[in-house]
This record gives C-alpha cells, structure tokens and sequence, in this order.
C-alpha cells in the first residue's frame, strides 16, 4: 500500500488513477459471444454455459420446485435480514416517487409529465466467490416500485446447475418475475436479444466482471439501455485527527475484499493518523479469510497525506469515489461541499457496510470516476419521463407567431406552416 505525503497538485490525476481494465480489448471475445447467442438462442446460452460455467443445463429457467426448496434452505435468521434490508430499502426508495404537476407556461399553453416504468429490465447478479443477493434487493425492490411489469434476473448456475438458495430467496421477496441459471456474457446477450426461453428486455441492470462490462457496453449501442457504466469497486475515507484508526482499517479492508481490482483510499491532513491506520491494517488483515484477494486490493490502494482541508475536498472532488466515507469532527461542514460521489457516509457509526445491505440506500454505484456525471441506481433508473402539452385556441393565438418566427429563420417551412394552417382557422 502506497503511502503519498503533501503531493503537489499537478500529481494529482495520476493518484486519482484506478486499476481499471480497458475492457475495449476484450470486445472481439465479447462480439462472438454476443452473436452466436442473437442467432442461436438457447442452444449457443447452453454451450457457453457448458464452455465457461462448466455445468451442462437441460433447462434455463429456475423451476418453481427450486424457488421452493431455496426457500427451506435459507435458515430463518438469514430470512428475516433479507427481509429487513428489503423493507428498508423499499422505504428510501418509495420516498423518490416522482410527482408531476401541471406547468401553464403561457395562457393556454398547459405542459406537463408523466413517469412510466420501463415495461421489461434484466437484472445481472454475478456468481464468483460470494452469492451477491443484496443486489438482487437493490435492484428487484426499486424495479417493482417503479411498476416495471417483468423483472427477468440472470445468475451464474453452480457445477451442479443450481443457484444460490439466498438469490432465489431474495429475488421471491422482491419480487423478481423469473430467473435464468445464465452467467456472464450469455447472459447479457440473452436479456438483450431475448432466446426461445429468456424475455428480451429495455434496459439491464448489475455489476459483473471485465467480459460483463464489456458486453453490456457492446449491447448498450444498439439493442437496450444500460444502468451505468461499471469498474471495480471503490473506498474514500476522508480522516482527521479525530478518527478511529480501527474503524477506518475496517473501512479500508472491508472495500478491499470485494476483488482483486478493488481500491481504496485514505485521504486526510493529519500525518499523525498514518501509522496507527496501517498497523490497524495489517492486524486486521491477518484475520480476514479472503486475505489473498485483499492483499491483492492493497497493493493499488493508498494513504494520501494533504495540507489541509482545502486540498482534502479537492482532491476528493476530482477523484469521484464511488463510496465516500467522512470520519472528521467536521463531518457535516466537509459533507456540504462534496461535488462528486456516488453515496456518502457521515460520521464515525456509519460504515460502509450499512449501505452495501441495509441503511435502505442503493449500493449499485458510478465507479471509475464517473460519479461526476452519474448517479446511483434509484427509482428514477426504472422509470422513464413522457412529456405531454396541450394548446387552446387561445394559447396558440398568443404563442404562434413566436413559433413561426423561429421555423422560417431555422427554414423549416413546413414546420411554420403547421401553426400559420392553424390560425388561419381561428
């Protein structure tokens, strides 16, 4: 782990860089892939599964005797986190239903909009080393508030050819429609073309590895719309004197265990804090049962020491984390002034984890720096905006001439003249 004391800030962007891959060399790869599933369907989502997942799978479609049995599996203590998070999560994002309300923009002239669901959306939940069935309430629970009419979600099948009984358990209370034992770029491919046993859908939603990325990229061109673009996760602790050097070594550790990709970054004017958080590390560490791939994750991370507060809101600025935590005595005034974040966590109580399940906001997020144009996923990712307006007599009498005006100085006659046909009648 990289420790970088009052760097000057022309040095900056290079320390804002991420591990990320560039996924624009995989594409070749990916466009096979994604071809032989637009013609093949079914058949070439079976040999994928059979070439990448090792499991040879006589059906797609997660049966109702498994949504059953995964329901049995999953202890009653596991269930009823699931549920909680689920309620949560339902709450904070009920609260962004959208309420549209008439505008007279001019006498006669009554504008307004109308939110509708996106009638079809692909959730993505990766397989890997952990079964990610928060994410399936992230992104199952907005999308049947929203109203979306069919929630089809993919997930990687195990060797056996099962899924995870806590996904299943999670997308049943959710509310997810059906669910593909489909992993990887199959599995894009699949929701975005639609096959024999899959739905093609508008829109695909979830995080997935470098080749998901890639495919979901590639799709997103022409065949649906995607949530946002996606890299490995990341951690910003802003800290002060006044920090828990335990509580950010958790911090630090529990972002590094996602992935070997994943980074985090310690940002503060307070030197003092260095070595306590690093020796805070290392024990901690020594603990941690996915040591290998969070040593991985530390090596690209790094502690930065700045000059003041100033330069620790700039540099936060420019470097856009994805989480943002803000362990000062100044949490709030420091909070005031983040520009670029994709969720925040204020305070030394609050960790990340509470976002990642709980705390009811969403944890799919901007990463790679795009949080200064991308928010997270909320309601509004399920829902698209229809604009209408209505013109009386009157208001096209008042409003017409300031139509034509501009029409004939665009030289779009026609569209002159479908207000000069108008008025000509009243």
């Amino acid at each position: 782990m990289e420790i970088i004391k009052y760097p000057g800030r022309e040095e900056w962007n290079s320390l804002a860089k991420r591990p990320a891959l560039d996924v624009t060399a995989l594409f070749d790869t990916v466009r096979t892939v994604l071809d032989e599933v637009r013609e093949r369907g079914d058949e070439a989502v079976k040999m994928y599964e059979e070439k990448f997942d090792k499991v040879t799978l006589s059906s797609l479609r997660v049966s109702d005797e498994e949504w059953e049995e995964a329901e049995r599996l999953v202890d009653e203590e596991l269930r009823q986190a699931i549920r909680q998070a689920k309620e949560n999560i339902w709450k904070f994002h009920a609260s962004q239903r959208f309420e549209g309300k008439k505008v007279e923009t001019a006498p006669g002239v009554t504008c307004w909009q109308k939110a509708v669901a996106i009638e079809k959306v692909g959730l993505y939940i990766p397989g890997g080393t952990a079964p990610l069935f928060s994410t399936v309430l992230m992104l199952a629970v907005p999308a049947r508030i929203a109203g979306c009419g069919e929630i089809v979600l993919c997930t990687p099948p195990t060797r056996e050819g099962k899924v995870h009984p806590s996904i299943l358990y999670a997308a049943k209370v959710a509310g997810v429609s059906q669910i593909f034992k489909i992993g990887g770029i199959q599995a894009i491919a699949a929701m975005a073309y639609g096959t024999e046993s899959v739905p093609k859908v508008y829109k695909i939603f979830g995080p997935g590895n470098q080749y998901v990325t890639a495919a979901k990229r590639l799709v997103s061109l022409r065949e649906v719309a995607i949530d946002m673009p996606a890299g490995p996760s990341e951690v910003e602790v802003i800290a002060d004197a006044s920090a828990n050097p335990d509580f950010i070594a958790a911090d630090f550790l529990s972002q590094a265990e996602h992935g070997a990709d994943s980074q985090a970054m310690l940002v503060t004017d307070s030197g003092e804090i260095v070595e306590p958080v690093a020796r805070a590390i290392r024990e901690q560490l020594d603990r941690l049962p996915r040591k290998e791939i969070t040593e991985k994750a530390l090596s690209h991370s790094r502690i930065v020491v700045l000059r003041d507060k100033e330069e620790v809101i700039d540099f936060t600025n420019l470097y856009a984390p994805e989480h943002l935590i803000i362990q000062t005595s100044d949490y709030a005034s420091i909070a005031g002034r983040i520009l670029n974040a994709g969720s925040v966590f204020l305070g030394c109580y609050t960790p990340e984890s509470a976002g990642d399940y709980a705390s009811g906001t969403n944890h799919t997020l901007p990463t790679n720096g795009y949080a200064k144009a991308y928010s997270g996923v909320n309601l509004d990712s399920f829902i698209k905006k229809i604009t209408f307006q209505e013109i009386t007599a009157e208001g096209i009498r008042g409003l017409g001439n300031t139509i034509q005006v501009m029409a004939s100085n665009e030289r779009l006659e026609a569209h002159k003249n479908a207000v000069t046909i108008r008025l000509a009648t009243i």
